[in-house]
């Protein structure tokens, strides 16, 4: 399968007669692979098609378009996990449900490999702060949704009662973002589905006696 971005079909005479949404599909794809700094402003404006004005007009800046990519991402593969978290399985056949999950979205042919939020803007410039600092806050509210669903778990009497919620959120929230960089190494869903096997080995049971 190519991974060169589809260019954005230009209109004889109007200048910002593009498609934008299929411009900011074209600039996710970017961002996801190379990342915001290692994606230049000539290399999006190509891909899409459009002039360095055009873009500036449609979306701002280089860092307007990436936000708007980076909610696009948010928003097509965030359902899935709030519906896992939030579903009435049990604790255990959640946590171990939603590993599957991402081995099998990270690996999924018909996008990039791995993940926008996990790695991306994990180091870049003082100019690009408040980039890595958004990334931060959304690598850090995927754990805070684990540990919810964990605490439920406790109240419901599905963990033992001494169990370090925050500590084995962030266990399963390192098992995940450990998932997306092998994953974009080349790691195979089957590779991936069977280290998340192996991690629920972690989980805490209930004692027998």
């Amino acid at each position: 399968m190519s991974t060169e971005a589809p260019k954005v079909k230009r209109t004889a005479g109007r200048p910002r007669a593009f498609d934008r949404q299929l411009a900011l599909e074209i600039a996710l794809d970017l961002f996801w692979r190379r990342g915001f700094e290692g994606t230049s402003t000539t290399e999006l404006t190509a891909a899409m098609g459009i002039s360095q004005p055009s873009l500036y007009a449609a979306f701002g800046s280089k860092e307007g378009l990436y936000r708007e990519a980076v909610d696009l991402y948010v928003l097509r593969f965030g359902a899935r996990v709030q519906q896992l978290l939030d579903g009435q399985a049990a604790a255990k056949e959640t946590l171990a449900a939603l590993l599957a999950h991402f081995a099998q979205q990270y690996t999924d042919p018909s996008h990039a490999p791995g993940c926008l939020i996990a790695g991306g803007a994990l180091q870049g410039g003082p100019a690009n702060s408040e980039l890595l600092a958004q990334m931060v806050t959304l690598r850090q509210a995927a754990q805070a949704g684990i540990r919810l669903r964990l605490e439920r778990a406790l109240s419901e009497g599905e963990l033992p009662k001494r169990t370090d919620t925050a500590g084995l959120a962030g266990y399963f929230a390192m098992v995940i973002q450990g998932m997306a960089v092998q994953a974009h190494d080349g790691a195979t869903a089957a590779t991936l589905k069977r280290q998340a096997k192996l991690a629920m080995a972690a989980w805490p049971e209930l004692s027998s006696g």
